[in-house]
């Protein structure tokens, strides 16, 4: 029997399956039993009011979660076959559309719905069909010996933190690729908790105002921001052959996702507004940065990776929110955007951290021979 392989399919359906979570029973606030089965809503008529956007978001939102739930399947059990793979991804998606229709039965602002049901689970059918189709004419195998030839074996961490930085970029930050920027929420938070009683005391009295960033900083913050998901790429890269590929592709990346930040948040006449000299200069910086580190040790990599991080997220953290922010979040707050604002935050404050800890991990592992440099 083939041995099972580790795969970031299985982390990446998790994440996403958090996600699911999140969109379905937010803002997890008023629940209440209404006295009825909660699973009543499955024999309700036909819905008298919708649109093509609620069908086609209900199925294109399952679609990558039976994508992924497919590929665990045919990665970490070979011997399980294309249309079990499918049977199982298909199964999970009905099981988590019908536990999040039910539970929003308990949330007032939320209205369970035996069509969204239905086009939940078709979209994770046409998520699990379309990867036991890449199975059936090679391309998974193909991505499996790419991924063995292009990455390293201990590479899965750092690629569910890749495919999740653009996603934290979508909420709008203060600075560009400015991800982490905690200090003035936690405080906040901390003094709401903390009040009338008497350890509010304790907390420390600022002796000053945080101080806006000048563009010298705000460069350096875009440069640092820009680079660290570079170096991320080159800890799981093979050699520099790879590494250069991937340094324009995670810049692209993260450019794209700033754009489209910009364009939900202000219109898409304002998709490039953000785009200003410092963020530009920042940017060449990084990828010229990004070329002379090509051949650099991993190590050195890890180590310039977690430098940078830590000095980027001390600049952020002295600086106060964009001045945007309250009109942000209210735009955000608002229509389509209701159920993403939050986890896009969460995103933006955790990623950061997370990276720091996963290099930590990294660097802790006894090193591989011939894994210390990239060839």
């Amino acid at each position: 029997m083939e041995k099972p392989h580790k795969s970031a399919a299985l982390p990446l359906a998790l994440a996403y399956a958090a996600l699911i979570v999140y969109a379905s029973l937010y803002p997890f606030a008023d629940w209440r039993d209404q006295g009825i089965a909660p699973w009543a809503y499955l024999s309700a008529p036909w819905p008298k009011y919708w649109t093509g956007f609620d069908f086609a978001i209900n199925v294109v939102g399952y679609v990558p979660f039976g994508f992924l739930c497919a590929l665990v399947v045919l990665r970490t059990r070979p011997g399980a076959g294309v249309w079990r793979a499918v049977l199982r991804a298909s199964a999970a998606g009905a099981a988590i559309a019908f536990a999040m229709e039910t539970l929003q039965s308990y949330l007032p602002a939320r209205i369970p719905s035996n069509v969204d049901l239905g086009l939940n689970t078709a979209g994770a059918i046409v998520g699990a069909v379309l990867a036991a189709g890449l199975e059936r004419i090679g391309a998974v195998a193909h991505w499996s010996r790419a991924r063995s030839q292009w990455f390293v074996e201990e590479a899965r961490g750092g690629f569910v933190l890749l495919a999740l930085w653009p996603f934290a970029l979508l909420f709008p930050a203060a600075v560009t690729f400015g991800l982490g920027q905690v200090f003035e929420r936690l405080e906040g938070a901390i003094s709401e908790w903390l009040l009338d009683t008497p350890f509010i005391d304790w907390l420390p009295v600022r002796q000053f105002e945080l101080e806006p960033l000048v563009p010298a900083v705000e460069l350096l913050c875009v440069l640092l921001g820009a680079l660290v998901p570079c170096l991320l790429g080159y800890l799981v890269a093979r050699s520099a052959v790879q590494r250069a590929v991937l340094l324009p592709l995670i810049l692209l990346g993260g450019v794209a996702a700033s754009a489209l930040s910009a364009a939900l948040s202000y219109g898409p006449d304002h998709a490039w507004a953000w785009l200003d000299l410092p963020v530009q200069v920042g940017l060449a910086t990084a990828l010229f940065a990004g070329v002379l580190l090509l051949f650099a040790p991993r190590r050195l990599c890890a180590a310039l990776l977690l430098v940078g991080l830590v000095l980027q997220l001390s600049l952020l953290n002295q600086a106060p929110e964009s001045a945007y922010f309250a009109q942000t979040l209210a735009t955000w707050e608002q229509g389509r955007f209701i159920r993403f604002h939050g986890l896009a935050q969460w995103l933006g404050w955790v990623w950061p951290f997370a990276v720091l800890a996963y290099v930590v991990a990294a660097l802790s592992r006894r090193a591989r021979p011939n894994g210390d440099t990239a060839a």
